[in-house]
Formats: structure tokens, sequence, C-alpha cells
């Protein structure tokens, strides 16, 4: 007698199945479809289960390798449409360390802000350096003031206007307004924060006679300045996606990536910011004047 045909008479004795149509050949046949559609499920189950223990560890694996992708500058969230944003351009500060504004200024860039200033007596260590050695290329350069609420306008004015020369065809002087530190975003305080900026970039515009550009993340733009400075220039950050700003406000400037890496610095900092201007090539060269 076959195997298959005593595994499954064993099997059907012990439950009191009787098959008085099927002779020992179609019984053995029925024991090994029976035996084979049995282990393909087995089979399958423990696939299955495999499968799930070994999912999450994959996709760990997997999340892993694109942060660390992302973390080292080797892929980035944003990146622009080189056809759409033509004109490009860096900024960088003292974290960036020795710069060869030669090297640096071949590599596809048009622009480059540069930190001068921090509050009313911080002048950034690079500055003066780096703003001659790029205004030595074919750059177009410009100066970046970072805003502090532990001083006045007026001082922090003084103090841009000081370390900063007004030179022609340099880029309108920039105000880096973020948060920091334990802010408090009450109506009274933002008042108080409001009138120093304005005063600010009232003094700046008088000395230099450009309109300042005003520099924001998302969140400090929506929190202080969404509606109340629609008439300066806006450089905005968001380093994941395409800048949403309220009121639908229109953008001059968009940093789009903190994790760059480029030939011709070294510093602390690995990376680099880069950042578009909104507009042609030729928009830019007539900017502040198109």
């Amino acid at each position: 007698m076959p195997k298959d045909y005593h595994r499954v008479e064993v099997f059907c004795n012990r439950k009191n199945y009787k098959f008085p149509l099927l002779d020992h050949t179609c019984i053995s046949c029925y024991a090994t479809i029976s035996y084979v559609t049995f282990y393909w499920g087995y089979c399958m189950a423990k696939a299955n289960r495999i499968l799930l223990i070994t999912a999450p560890l994959l996709f760990s694996l997997i999340a892993g390798a694109f942060a660390a992708l992302f973390y080292h500058g080797i892929l980035l969230f944003n990146n622009p449409s080189s056809t759409r944003y033509p004109v490009r351009g860096v900024d960088v500060s003292a974290y960036q360390g020795d710069i060869d504004w030669a090297v640096l200024s071949r590599q596809n860039i048009h622009f480059a802000f540069i930190k001068a200033t921090d509050g009313s007596d911080f002048v950034d260590r690079c500055f003066q350096t780096n703003f001659k050695n790029a205004l030595s290329t074919g750059l177009r350069v410009g100066a970046y003031h970072f805003f502090s609420r532990g001083s006045t306008g007026k001082a922090q004015a003084e103090h841009y206007i000081a370390t900063v020369p007004k030179i022609d065809g340099v880029l309108p002087p920039v105000v880096d307004f973020e948060l920091y530190g334990d802010n408090n975003t009450s109506t009274p305080e933002r008042e108080v924060i409001r009138a120093e900026l304005s005063t600010l970039l009232y003094e700046l515009e008088a000395y230099y006679g450009l309109k300042p550009i005003l520099y924001a993340t998302e969140t400090s733009y929506s929190v202080y300045l969404s509606g109340y400075y629609d008439s300066y220039d806006l450089w905005i950050r968001n380093v994941f996606t395409r800048p949403k700003l309220l009121r639908i406000r229109l953008w001059t400037f968009w940093q789009y990536t903190n994790r760059a890496r480029l030939d011709g610095y070294h510093g602390d900092e690995r990376y680099i910011d880069l950042n578009v201007f909104n507009g042609t090539l030729e928009e830019f060269y007539n900017y502040p004047n198109n």
C-alpha cells in the first residue's frame, strides 16, 4: 500500500471518515495533493513570520541609509530646477573658515551673502577678509546682520554701518531675523521687537540708499513679520520643501539647503548653505533696480 494512502487511511480511521467512492489510487492522489497543499501553506506561514520579523529591521536600515545620505549632503531634500531658478548663491560665516573665493566662485554660483555683525557689538572674525576677497571675483556680494533682542535697533544699525562699507553694486544689506532662546511671542513683546526692527531697517536704508532684505524662517516670518513688512524683499529659509508663506507672500531669495558641500573652504562647518534667486539672470544683475 502506498505511504500516502496509509497516512490518509490512518487519519480517516481516527476521525471515522469514510470514502466509499475512492479507490487506493484516488486516495493516494488526494493524500499527495493534501500534503503539498499543507506544506505550501506551512512555507507561506513561515515566510510571513520571517517577513513580519525582518520588515521593520529592513525598513529601519533603509531609512537609516537615507538619513545618512541626507545628513552628509549626498542627497538633498530640496533640489530646485536650474531652469526655473538659474541664479544660485551661498551664504557664509566664520564657520566655513578659510575660503578660497577663486575656487568657490567657479562652482555655478552667482552671489554670496557674508555674515558681518550680530547685535550691537559682535563682528564675524572672517567678515573683512571674506568681503574683500569675494568682491575680487565675479560674484555679487552682500553682508548680513543677525538681529538681537538684546540691543536697540538704533545701536545695531550703527554697529553694522561702522563695519560694512558702502560700495556701489553690492547687494542690499540683510537683516537675519530668527527666533532664538526663550522667545516671548505675546503681543506686547511682538510690538516691542517690531519697533526695534523697524528702526534698524530705516537706519540701514537711509545710510546705504537700498531697502534692506529680511531673512526669516517660516516660523519667525509667520509670528513677527507677516502683514507688517511687505515692502521689504524676503529671503526665506526652508531646507525641506518649497516655501509655504501666509498671505501668498512672494520671496526674492530662498535658502533651500544647509547641507551642501562645495570645494574651496576649510572650517569647523563641513557644509555650506545654498540659495536661489526668484528670477532670471538679467533680473538678478539689475536687482534691486528691476
